[in-house]
């Protein structure tokens, strides 16, 4: 299988018709991956090949299309099951999205194993996704909350662990990477703490699937949940991998079709994993263009899609420390954080800045990126993020920087 060298990035930009769209006179500079990634012409052309050529149901025909349907679908959940690390395809369950497979381990996880009194352990860098189900799983069980707090650069403080991860945590909740930080987490360790008091470990993968390489065996974790179409797929598909002794514990998230054996009038009896948690018709085309997606990113290679962020880190971390009155936060090293940048322009309110660069083609995120509690830690109600992926060049990122200093000019 070839490789797309790391260093050819406008050849790989040619892949993204999207990309080659102008914006006020000038080529698109889309800089806000963390929030749904463009997608190569090869899922393109996936989707439509599916509408046009095979559309059927799935498990269900035994007519041509429904059997080169199924085929397809299962052949995907088997691609994506191998790039994250999973033993087998069974531990796969396809979502619409990571909030989605979230809401499901909340259901059907918490609902069967937490009781009152019992914690769950997130941080103050999570994604509201991350926050949310744990906030209405605590006040259905009646289980209580506990946050790790951040440093000021916005790293976990780890020897908070000693004493928020006790006996009576049933789960710890934890983000890979933050999507307004970029701070990457010690998932293993984590995970090796929280299991040493028997807590299981469930990782938000959405922001680190996408780009770089991820193995649920290596992190160590007990579920992880991913997005789709953060990692060159389509939306309403992503993904929850478990280990298969959690998953065939669990009782569904939801009834109907597809997910039963045998229904009676009184009762009915489920389905093996992972089909028990895939009620009704699934998102057939969008899960084989997940998997296509997935032949992408593994023809360019998950090493050289963070090696490739990693300088355009390092670039645009020194170019945005020469606009005066720029305040980044995160960590300062780059080897701590992701390609993902969130600031704030002395004077000039965040959604001014995204509206100036969009004036300049240039495509960023303002806001609080649904993370209110970390923005209140970080005392500020909104920042604008840049993000990066594998079709962003430094040229871009001058053209970030040059932006930034026109909405000085504009707002000073």
């Amino acid at each position: 299988m070839s490789t797309l060298s790391q260093f050819d990035v406008l050849a790989l930009r040619r892949e993204f018709p999207i990309l080659q769209q102008e914006v006020n006179g000038k080529f698109v500079a889309f800089l806000d991956s963390a929030a749904s990634s463009q997608k190569p012409r090869q899922v393109l052309d996936c989707l439509e090949d599916y509408y046009r050529r095979y559309n059927a149901n799935v498990h269900r025909g035994v007519y041509k299309f429904s059997e080169e349907a199924t085929f397809a679908y299962e052949r995907a959940r088997g691609k994506v099951a191998r790039f994250i690390g999973a033993a087998s395809p069974r531990e796969l369950v396809f979502t619409r999205n990571a909030t989605e497979a979230v809401n499901l381990v909340a259901r059907a996880w918490g609902d069967a194993n937490l009781r009152p009194g019992d914690r769950i352990l997130l941080t103050l860098m999570e994604h509201h996704s991350n926050i949310v189900p744990w906030q209405m799983l605590a006040a259905r069980v009646g289980a209580g909350l506990d946050y790790l707090s951040l440093d000021d650069e916005g790293r976990l403080v780890l020897e908070e662990l000693d004493t928020k991860l006790t006996e009576r945590t049933r789960l710890l909740a934890v983000t890979h990477q933050s999507n307004v930080l970029g701070t990457i987490n010690p998932v293993s360790y984590l995970a090796e703490r929280a299991h040493a008091v028997g807590a299981k470990v469930l990782v938000d993968g959405a922001q680190s699937v996408p780009h770089m390489p991820v193995n649920v065996q290596e992190l160590g974790c007990d579920f992880l949940v991913f997005s789709g179409h953060k990692m060159c797929g389509p939306t309403g598909i992503g993904g929850l991998w478990a280990r298969r002794e959690i998953l065939e514990a669990m009782p569904p998230f939801l009834g109907g079709g597809s997910m039963i054996k045998v229904v009676e009038l009184d009762h009915s009896t489920y389905a093996d994993v992972p089909a028990r948690f895939e009620a009704g018709t699934p998102a057939i085309a969008e899960a084989i263009a997940l998997g296509e997606a997935v032949d992408f990113l593994n023809r360019v290679g998950m090493s050289a899609i963070r090696w490739h962020e990693f300088e355009l880190l390092s670039y645009a971390l020194e170019r945005l420390a020469e606009v005066t009155g720029l305040t980044i936060h995160g960590p300062h090293g780059t080897e701590q954080r992701g390609g993902v940048i969130s600031f704030t322009l002395a004077g000039v309110h965040p959604h001014d800045v995204a509206a100036v660069l969009d004036s300049e083609g240039v495509a960023v995120r303002a806001g609080h990126h649904c993370t209110q509690p970390l923005h209140r830690r970080l005392d500020v109600p909104a920042t604008t993020r840049a993000s990066f992926y594998i079709y962003n060049t430094a040229e871009e990122i001058d053209r970030l920087v040059a932006g930034l200093e026109k909405a000085k000019r504009l707002f000073a």
